[in-house]
């Protein structure tokens, strides 16, 4: 027990030091960066060289406990820069994943890019499928997946939210209510308790590179503000920024595409669970009536309805 503890305790400090300390670090020498330099002398090394030379001249270091605590106050401020990082991460993540309507305009003009994806879409599947009907090579423009590729750079729904991520996020509980009549938002708990523990896994991890993802954005806000004082900490915050604002795309649609696959494959399981009648795969029936039970309300339907059956007004 001792050796598994210590492992964890192990595994727990790194982990610190990875997402926290070194990162803080280079935060910590870009703030002493920008107090040394300023906007004036931004880029002199020199005058730098000669400043951190004559810190280390210090009689304050000659001594190991005057080192130690200037080593300490570094990791001190380190960990505080990350807590700060997490921080701002988890209001970036909101920003970048509201489920709200607000702000309406952003919205409604991301819906009206997406109805001019969606026929460009639409006329070229309709093309393509009149070409192989009458056996001819399609015409010139591009390939179906790569017509599909567009329209989904805008939204893989109709947008609702005023983001990409947002609305990625959404695409899911959306299809399956659509195709299945099932409520991901009231099956989602109860189907992760049976998901297997790979699937688990997978969803554990897509969802950590997405916190790191905004996290990353978080870092770069606070290089930003050390732009105030040194104005290359300025071009730095926007590259990490951006560089975590892609990140959280990929991510966002790698978490999105595992959440949808593991409630087409696994509901049925769940709805087992509950002595629900099923089919070897997800119906509208089964979708229906296991929403109906979770939410309490199971007597809205009979368990005998055949597929595709809903009570009026349902």
């Amino acid at each position: 027990m001792g050796s598994l503890l210590g492992e964890l305790g192990k595994q727990l400090a790194e982990r610190w030091m990875a997402l926290l300390v070194l990162p803080g670090a280079l935060l910590v020498a870009a703030l002493t960066a920008a107090r040394e330099l300023g906007h004036a002398h931004a880029l002199d090394a020199a005058r730098l060289g000669d400043r951190l030379d004559a810190w280390a001249a210090s009689p304050r270091l000659d001594s190991p406990g005057g080192v130690a605590l200037v080593l300490l106050a570094v990791g001190l401020a380190a960990a505080g820069a990350g807590l700060a990082a997490q921080g701002l991460g988890s209001a970036i993540e909101r920003a970048w994943l509201t489920t709200g309507t607000r702000p309406r305009r952003l919205t409604e003009a991301r819906g009206r890019r997406w109805e001019r994806a969606n026929e460009a879409y639409e006329r070229r599947r309709e093309e393509l499928a009149q070409a192989r009907a009458r056996g001819e090579a399609p015409p010139p423009g591009p390939a179906l997946g790569e017509a599909r590729a567009a329209l989904e750079a805008v939204s893989a729904e109709r947008p609702e939210r005023p983001t990409w991520m947002a609305d990625r996020l959404n695409a899911p509980a959306v299809r399956l209510d659509r195709e299945y009549d099932l409520d991901l938002g009231t099956v989602w708990p109860h189907l992760w308790l049976v998901l297997p523990e790979t699937a688990r896994l997978e969803l554990s991890a897509a969802r950590e590179t997405l916190t790191r993802a905004v996290t990353l954005a978080g870092w770069g806000l606070l290089h930003a503000a050390v732009g105030a004082l040194w104005w290359p900490g300025l071009l730095v915050g926007a590259v990490t920024v951006a560089t975590g604002w892609r990140r959280a795309r990929a991510a966002t649609a790698t978490y999105a595409q595992l959440i949808e696959a593991a409630a087409r494959l696994h509901t049925v399981r769940l709805a087992r669970h509950h002595g629900l009648p099923t089919t070897a795969r997800l119906t509208r029936a089964t979708g229906w009536q296991l929403t109906c039970l979770l939410q309490g309300q199971g007597h809205l339907i009979p368990l005998t309805d055949p597929p595709g059956a809903r009570p009026p007004g349902g």
